[in-house]
């Protein structure tokens, strides 16, 4: 299954949120759509959708009572720009939005983190009609048949995944499941940033996946969904949804 996506990353839009957010941070009383175009020197097509995702998440509101429309900074961005209960506010800030991630892809959604030298899931949202991926086989010890490990390995260099390789035997977890170290280590070094990485019944049999990097400064995260085997005609629809949505996920990362 090919998944063609724009050659852009989450991390692109981040880095022009954030630039963005400095402007409209800069500017007490408001400042105006013009004024952030000419600032940020981004063209309309692109500020356009960074604003209306910046509105949509808190980061920004716009002045109602404005003649001009002008934008300040949001709850949001005073929450997560506070040190005061900066990581209690980041916790409810990526709840949220992995809710709504799993409502609009219909699929339950994954953070996870390599901390350590090893794959953490730190953060999920599942639900009755989205239940979670069943973790039979330890997520630490799978990084090499999982979305969510091998979405995290293609963002170390070749000796940090051949660190963990060499930590973690590759167990054949189903027929599908690649255990052969070379074959592995060539794919990862040839997956493309803007594709999301695919576990088609890798992990489990009956289950598939696709995640997304969301590496923020030093730390290495991926997002990732779930889907019965049964939805995997939904997987590229859900992965490009995915994809869009990570970029809410990585700038509460970077606030």
């Amino acid at each position: 299954m090919a998944l063609q996506h724009e050659a852009t990353t989450p991390h692109h839009s981040v880095q022009s949120a954030l630039r963005v957010l400095e402007v409209v941070a800069r500017h007490n009383t408001g400042v105006t759509t013009a004024e952030i175009a000419r600032e940020t020197r981004l063209p309309a097509t692109q500020l356009a959708p960074l604003l209306r995702m910046l509105r949509r998440e808190g980061y920004v509101e716009q002045l109602t009572d404005s003649a001009t429309g002008a934008y300040v900074t949001g709850e949001s961005f005073a929450r997560l720009g506070s040190a005061h209960q900066h990581d209690q506010a980041l916790r409810e800030k990526l709840q949220r939005t992995l809710d709504g991630l799993r409502d609009s892809i219909g699929a339950a959604v994954y953070i996870s983190r390599y901390v350590d030298g090893e794959v953490k899931v730190t953060d999920f949202a599942a639900g009755p009609c989205t239940p979670a991926v069943n973790e039979w086989v330890d997520f630490r010890s799978s990084a090499h048949a999982s979305a969510v490990g091998k979405s995290l390995l293609t963002q170390l260099d070749v000796n940090g995944r051949r660190d963990h390789l060499s930590r973690h035997k590759m167990a054949r977890l189903t027929s599908r499941t690649i255990t052969n170290e070379r074959v592995l280590l060539n794919r990862l070094a040839a997956q493309p940033a803007t594709v999301p990485v695919l576990d088609l019944q890798e992990y489990a049999v009956g289950t598939v996946c696709a995640a997304v990097p969301i590496t923020a400064g030093a730390a290495v995260g991926c997002l990732a969904l779930s889907l019965p085997v049964e939805h995997a005609h939904r997987l590229r629809e859900a992965a490009d949804t995915l994809n869009r949505g990570a970029a809410p996920v990585l700038l509460s990362l970077a606030i």
